[in-house]
């Protein structure tokens, strides 16, 4: 099976680069893609760049110049209720938008003409490992860094039962859904917004002990995977 990984920044790439087997990249329309082994899986990965945008843009060229069976999106999320703690591992189960309203008439966090939730692939959540320090749920994803009580407390006025928050899962999802990919999301939580007097500071805090382990569970549930 051929799987498409990606992630939002370089210090995300650094630590799945490591995991992959036979690593070779790629340059295709300035991107990179860094192609290689993991399990039984032929791996492409990527950065795509922070946002929405930079999300869509990227998952689109991978998915015409790769064609991938499926697609991960993993990397760091924000915290975004009160049982969420860093370190912690949240599988999006559901995926939507945080910051779209298409006026009247619509629901909020729908983009016209698609349903409010993309949802992650059952089979292969499914495969996960064990953990204690898993939960599964909502995911939602906006363009703005989340750092306050009180932008967690806009958005679960709206989705009261959001877990995390990061800035391309729901982009990445969007396309996925356009081009009937299956897709699979999972994030480190780095910081939880309003939780501390420095939400920024424990963000950057989070990199400089940078959780391997949580990149590992993706290693150990490709080799779950049948081929």
């Amino acid at each position: 099976m051929r799987i498409g990984i990606i992630v939002a920044m370089g210090k995300e790439l650094a630590l799945l680069l490591p995991l992959m087997d036979s690593h070779e990249v790629e340059n295709k329309m300035g991107c990179h893609f860094h192609t290689g082994r993991i399990g039984w899986h032929d791996i492409v990965a990527m950065e795509c760049g922070i946002g929405k945008v930079n999300a869509a843009i990227s998952t689109l060229l991978m998915l015409e110049e790769y064609k991938p069976d499926m697609v991960i999106s993993t990397g760091v999320a924000g915290a975004a209720d009160s049982s969420i703690n860093v370190m912690d591992i949240v599988v999006a189960d559901k995926i939507s938008y945080h910051d779209v309203w298409c006026g009247p008439g619509t629901k909020y966090g729908q983009a016209a003409g698609m349903p409010i939730y993309f949802t992650s692939d059952a089979e292969i959540s499914s495969l996960l490992p064990d953990n204690d320090n898993m939960r599964h749920g909502l995911l939602c994803s906006g363009d703005t860094f989340i750092d306050s009580i009180a932008k967690v407390q806009e958005i679960k006025s709206h989705f009261p039962e959001v877990l995390a928050v990061d800035m391309e899962s729901a982009a990445i999802a969007h396309v996925c859904s356009k081009k009937e990919v299956p897709i699979f999301c999972m994030r480190v939580i780095s910081d939880s917004p309003g939780a501390g007097h420095n939400n920024a500071k424990q963000y950057d805090d989070f990199w400089s002990e940078a959780p391997e382990h949580t990149f590992e569970i993706i290693k150990e549930l490709l080799n779950r995977l049948k081929a």
